[in-house]
């Protein structure tokens, strides 16, 4: 390897880096506007919830957490983040965001298959418990993501606030 080579090296791992970040807020802003659908939350309270809306956000769901987890979290676990203080904060974080990626996933499996949920009183307490894991998750990140990418912007990243009129792709 010449020193080119090995000069570019820290830049394309921070594009990559920049990238995966990139991905995971645009998924994060999708997802959370179908979940606004999916709860009824406003503007969409006192629509009728169709079972492709809720296939969608299932679907939509699973992505963004397997992008967290494999495009983000695993490059940290398998060692390949040489930045000690991204380290110790994911070491920190990540059980308790493994803890949200499981009950997406639970919530995903459950209604994915059956969108059509048979006891409202039972999705409405589900969303609840879904809707407090998903903000706690996106505090989480948000504090990763500085650490890793302090040039992605406070005004990328935090707070994340949702506008309601903005539609998600697809």
């Amino acid at each position: 390897m010449d020193i080119t080579q090995a000069l570019a090296q820290p830049t394309e791992r921070r594009n990559r880096t920049l990238q995966t970040v990139t991905t995971l807020v645009a998924q994060r802003r999708e997802m959370l506007v179908l979940f606004c659908r999916v709860a009824g939350l406003p503007p969409y309270r006192g629509k009728t919830l169709d079972a492709r809306t809720m296939h969608r956000f299932c679907q939509v769901l699973t992505d963004y957490v397997a992008e967290g987890h494999f495009g983000l979290y695993q490059r940290i676990v398998e060692g390949r983040e040489r930045r000690r203080g991204v380290v110790q904060l994911a070491e920190k974080l990540y059980p308790r965001i493994a803890q949200t990626t499981q009950i997406a996933v639970d919530f995903s499996d459950k209604y994915a298959a059956h969108p059509n949920p048979r006891s409202s009183a039972e999705l409405t307490q589900l969303l609840s418990q879904l809707g407090e894991e998903l903000a706690l998750r996106a505090e989480l990140e948000d504090k990763l993501i500085a650490e890793l990418c302090p040039a992605f912007g406070d005004n990328q990243a935090q707070p994340f606030a949702l506008r309601a009129d903005t539609e998600p792709a697809g």
